[in-house]
């Protein structure tokens, strides 16, 4: 069965911009196509799963969120970089909502879709409810990284961060997969 890495996109992947809407706001975090490009070639299936509450909140609508992914899946592959599939949950927080996080719902979608080994497979995010989503399908390791909110996070509740690996980044985040796969 295939491994794959499951990534968050705001605040992992690109910078966070607080209910993201254009196409032209995204910005690749530094580092993230070299980190996805390593996951790719050691054989990684690559997915995005991504809250985006701002489509419940009214803020901006699903076609923009698909707009502002298709931009980043053309950027993605101009750098050889391929991802299998985005799940998007589009509700609100106090919303009933199928797949939003912590659900493990999408990775479970994946896996039957896509033939994934979860219990060999990763979660990288920036904040709690990512992790959760990991822990909640049980995948071999959840990693948070700094950037978005994840150094907060960090800093104001450690404790919950037990079962997880705390990195810089998506590089290194890679850094610490790529280890683990050695043993």
């Amino acid at each position: 069965m295939n491994r794959a890495v499951f990534l968050d996109r705001d605040g992992t992947l690109i910078e966070e911009r607080n209910f993201l809407r254009h196409p032209d706001e995204v910005k690749l975090i530094t580092g993230t196509v070299a980190a996805l490009r390593r996951l790719q070639q050691h054989g990684f299936k690559l997915f995005i799963v991504s809250n985006q509450s701002g489509v419940g909140r009214g803020l901006f609508s699903l076609a923009e969120v698909e707009g502002v992914n298709q931009h980043l899946l053309r950027e993605l592959e101009r750098e050889g970089v391929s991802l299998e599939k985005i799940y998007v949950a589009p509700e609100a927080p106090e919303t009933v909502s199928r797949g939003r996080k912590p659900s493990p719902q999408f990775l479970f979608d994946a896996r039957d879709e896509f033939g994934l080994n979860l219990s060999r497979s990763y979660m990288v995010g920036d904040k709690l409810s990512d992790l959760e989503c990991g822990w909640n399908a049980g995948v071999k390791l959840c990693l948070l990284v700094r950037t978005g909110y994840g150094g907060e996070l960090e800093r104001t509740s450690p404790e919950k961060l037990a079962g997880a690996k705390v990195t810089a980044d998506l590089a290194e985040a890679v850094d610490q997969i790529l280890e683990l796969e050695k043993l």
